[in-house]
């Protein structure tokens, strides 16, 4: 059963693993800050620092990753449709990923930004399974 979501599980790798790249990017844009202090973010700081950017993305995805996991999860062990949920996946992985490089290379303050709309792509998939599924299990 589990080898029919073999890409359902890739996709789910590579949105985990996006997550500790944005770690790693946070965590040492961080350190070279001229008045790094652990655990201490510059409550200054705005759009225009690639270091709020950067927390901000990441923070960002964590809250976004839980009830889509979640939902995932559910999926699999329900039985569902491993197409489908392979393609909801990796809808969500990609937009993810653009709204992380956009993250980091667009400072605004703008909203909605173009970044905006792939954080919208990311949600909508998320919404859509937790519906789909919803209808699958009743």
């Amino acid at each position: 059963m589990l080898e029919t979501y073999q890409s359902v599980f890739f996709g789910l790798w590579l949105i985990l693993t996006t997550i500790i790249i944005q770690a790693i990017i946070l965590i040492r844009s961080h350190r070279k800050q001229k008045s790094y202090q652990v655990g201490v973010l510059d409550p200054t700081l705005g759009q225009e620092s690639f270091l709020f950017r950067a927390y901000r993305v990441f923070w960002n995805s964590l809250e976004n990753i839980i009830p889509f996991f979640g939902m995932a999860l559910l999926a699999i062990l329900s039985g569902y449709d491993s197409y489908a949920l392979s393609l909801i996946v990796w809808i969500y992985a990609l937009a993810r990923i653009i709204h992380m490089l956009l993250y980091y290379l667009i400072a605004t303050d703008k909203n909605p930004s173009i970044r905006t709309i792939f954080y919208l792509i990311g949600f909508f998939a998320n919404l859509y399974l937790m519906i789909d599924l919803g209808i699958f299990l009743i």
